[in-house]
């Protein structure tokens, strides 16, 4: 794969843009504003995906000595100077937004983005737990900024109820995966939740985390917002949230640590497909 793609994480940046894409399906609707908000948080999950590995060259020497930067497949002024003409597009796609919509909250949460997902790569990532919920919040943010581009009142509610629920999970598998590269995190310095206090507790609030999130979503069939398709596919996502739970508060191996990460990923792929199917 050519490096300035893989880079990109391009599966991880496309995830960002169902997010919109979830948000347009429960309102039945699709327009300009719609595809540029697409084309907006695959580039802003893109440049931060990108100047993430800029900051974590360190790191990424010892737990992902294979990445585009550390491999040496781009050098990292360009790696630096790539991630920026990403946050560049997705703000130019936020302002778009705004202007055809007569609504600037869209073209101010693209600013806001641009701010936390800069500063969460270059020192908020090895906070303990900031990190993690910076990362989160982002990702709940993405359904929020899809419901406010639609501008649905009813919509709105919606997208932030999804992005609770995306916000937790994703929390949850970052304190995860700080469990996963505490040996790299330990080399470059970082003081992540882990190398602070140990694994167990981090262990046990993911699990809490998990839990939460698995009892939150029947609410969405009950509250009428999505149909019994939904409750049917969501139960197998919260069958493996809840395998990942138990698997990581028995052992915070690293080995078991990424095993969870991994099916966490999985269950919110699934998720995501009962969100879209139980819309109809």
């Amino acid at each position: 794969m050519n490096p300035y793609i893989e880079i990109l994480r391009p599966g991880n940046a496309l995830m960002g843009a169902i997010s919109i894409i979830l948000v347009a399906l429960i309102d039945k609707t699709l327009s300009i504003p719609v595809i540029l908000a697409m084309i907006t948080v695959f580039f802003e999950t893109a440049a931060g995906n990108v100047i993430n590995d800029y900051f974590d060259y360190n790191i990424d020497l010892i737990n992902k000595p294979e990445r585009p930067i550390p491999s040496g497949r781009i050098s990292l002024k360009a790696g630096r100077n790539y991630g920026y003409f990403l946050f560049l597009a997705g703000t130019i796609c936020g302002f778009l937004i705004s202007y055809l919509t007569d609504n600037w909250i869209p073209f101010m949460i693209v600013l806001f983005a641009d701010v936390v997902l800069y500063l969460y790569a270059y020192k908020l990532k090895s906070a303990p737990l900031i990190g993690n919920l910076a990362v989160g919040f982002m990702t709940g943010f993405g359904f929020v900024f899809g419901g406010f581009c639609i501008n649905n009142p009813n919509i709105i509610m919606t997208s932030i109820f999804l992005g609770f629920f995306a916000f937790v999970m994703t929390t949850a598998r970052e304190i995860i995966k700080d469990i996963e590269d505490i040996e790299g995190d330990k080399a470059d310095g970082a003081k992540t939740l882990p190398i602070m206090i140990g694994t167990k507790i981090p262990a046990l609030m993911a699990t809490i985390l998990i839990i939460v999130d698995s009892a939150l979503c029947p609410l969405l069939y009950f509250y009428h917002i999505f149909g019994i398709i939904y409750l049917i596919i969501i139960a197998i996502a919260v069958i493996l949230f809840l395998y990942c739970a138990f698997i990581i508060i028995k052992s915070q191996d690293e080995k078991t640590a990424a095993k969870s990460s991994k099916y966490l990923k999985i269950g919110m792929l699934i998720a995501f497909v009962a969100f879209a199917l139980g819309s109809f």
